[in-house]
């Protein structure tokens, strides 16, 4: 990373496409938000709309949000590195299939790439794309903003504005990424994740959140500015700051 004092801040949505309410709040989110940037599921129920949703908003990032687990369910066996392997590959060349291009960033749901075992083909798929793997490249990431910490239980403190705030007030020089998980809780949408989203989506499209950005003079970015401004270094020890292993 270029030597620099300025704080260049990537705001990331996970899930788009794990359903119709998800990819309208992600956008709604980018659109009058601070969202620069989304993950993408391509193997949920909305991925196609997400994609869609994507080619109208050329502003906003897109990466592979790469989903073994679902919610709760066991797509791919953890414990057979031929068959994350496998999926691995194919989930990239089905992101290439539906958008036309390479993903500007890469991350998993559950955060299942940091697993043990499993982790090394996360980085050599990163590697070898020279693309970032969240946790494990230049841009720091942090996953404070986030809505249950405890067992599952919701803690909306860590979630509203103030929090948000705050957490944009102490990122550090450099490219900083702030997971979130914005959206509209609808019919046949399951997850242990659910109105926590809406709360975030709330807070994010804040004007506070915008003003609190230029008070602190940070340059909002998405994925696609740091691969420009930024040669991706090896892929090295987490970086992890805030998180949270049920995401």
């Amino acid at each position: 990373m270029t030597g620099t004092s300025v704080r260049y801040v990537i705001v990331n949505a996970d899930d788009f496409g794990s359903s119709e309410g998800i990819n309208r709040g992600i956008i709604e989110a980018h659109e009058t938000g601070i969202v620069t940037s989304a993950s993408l599921m391509v193997n949920a129920p909305a991925t196609e709309a997400a994609v869609e949703l994507a080619r109208d908003h050329q502003a906003l990032s897109l990466g592979l949000h790469v989903n073994f687990t679902g919610e709760g369910e066991e797509i791919v066996d953890l414990r057979d590195l031929q068959a994350v392997k496998s999926g691995l590959e194919a989930q990239f060349s089905r992101f290439l299939e539906l958008t036309g291009q390479r993903p500007t960033h890469i991350d998993s749901h559950h955060h299942i790439h940091r697993e043990f075992n499993v982790g090394h083909l996360f980085m050599e798929l990163g590697r070898r794309h020279g693309l970032p793997l969240r946790g494990y490249s230049d841009v720091m990431y942090v996953g404070g903003f986030y809505g249950q910490w405890e067992h599952g239980q919701s803690d909306e403190t860590h979630i509203n504005v103030e929090s948000l705030v705050s957490l944009l007030r102490s990122v550090k020089p450099g490219f900083t990424e702030i997971a979130c998980h914005p959206g509209y809780v609808t019919g046949g949408f399951v997850s242990v994740y659910n109105r926590e989203r809406e709360i975030e989506l709330k807070s994010l499209t804040d004007p506070r959140a915008k003003a609190a950005i230029e008070e602190e003079d940070i340059e909002l970015v998405n994925y696609g500015d740091y691969l420009k401004r930024a040669k991706p270094s090896k892929p090295r020890s987490s970086t992890y700051a805030g998180r949270n292993f049920q995401k």
